[in-house]
């Protein structure tokens, strides 16, 4: 019961939910746009949850009041290997700072996958004794970035992820056979982002498609808050993750806002 009380905090009544990430500099430093951790709260408005670090919630966003989703691995950077991923945060902390769940990466098919199975176990076992759900990214790197488009590649990890027991996993969107990673798992499943994308209408297009092929939400970061207006971005994707909008209605609202500053 616990733990169901704690996703409802982050999906909304229509099962679905808009994550808003700003977890990147625990890997990528400050990243553009994020320099400022506190320059996010203008988009907070629209977001159902808000993922990021113990280190940013504390420092920077201590008063806000979305729910959160604390990302509590680490141990890599983007001059490092991105794939060597650990447990760094308790869950007795994310319980302290009121989080309605953790996050961890998942290194799948690389040299680092026992490890990072493991460490999933392990922090799915304690977060059991507390009721706290977690949410498993499937983390694909550089040096793999191809599978981010293998339906095969990411139904494997997605089943795995649920298999050890997370309760929502994170993947990419994959054009062909996207359905086959959301038949093949049976917890929730949330889009992940990604880099900056310049076409906004193809960005908006793949979350729709994600969305009607049975995705339960987004977690998008850089294509929202690095967008050139933000708050029309967010707009845009809360009208199709909440509102049933299609990918042409949420771009003419996004140049909607845009023209009216957002």
């Amino acid at each position: 019961m616990e733990k169901l009380r704690r996703l409802n905090r982050i999906f909304k009544e229509d099962g679905k939910t808009f994550i808003l990430p700003i977890d990147h500099g625990v890997s990528m430093g400050p990243i553009t746009k994020l320099e400022n951790p506190k320059a996010i709260k203008v988009l907070l408005p629209y977001v159902d949850a808000i993922m990021l670090t113990r280190g940013i919630l504390r420092s920077s966003l201590s008063d806000i009041t979305v729910p959160v989703v604390l990302k509590v691995s680490g141990g890599y950077s983007v001059i490092g290997s991105m794939d060597n991923i650990e447990v760094v945060a308790s869950v007795k902390d994310a319980i302290r700072l009121d989080a309605a769940a953790v996050s961890t990466n998942v290194s799948i098919g690389t040299e680092y996958e026992h490890q990072s199975l493991v460490s999933l176990a392990r922090l799915i076992n304690e977060c059991e004794d507390y009721g706290v759900p977690v949410m498993a990214i499937t983390f694909v790197g550089k040096k793999y970035e191809e599978r981010s488009q293998d339906s095969r590649y990411l139904a494997l990890c997605a089943r795995i992820c649920a298999e050890y027991g997370a309760s929502v996993v994170k993947t990419y969107y994959c054009e062909k056979d996207f359905e086959r990673v959301v038949n093949g798992c049976p917890v929730p499943v949330v889009l992940a982002g990604g880099p900056k994308v310049d076409d906004k209408f193809k960005v908006l297009q793949w979350v729709y498609e994600g969305i009607q092929k049975g995705a339960a939400g987004i977690c998008l970061g850089r294509n929202i808050w690095q967008d050139e207006h933000p708050i029309a971005m967010a707009k845009a994707m809360r009208a199709i993750v909440h509102e049933g909008a299609t990918a042409k209605e949420a771009y003419d609202l996004y140049n909607k806002e845009q023209g009216s500053g957002n």
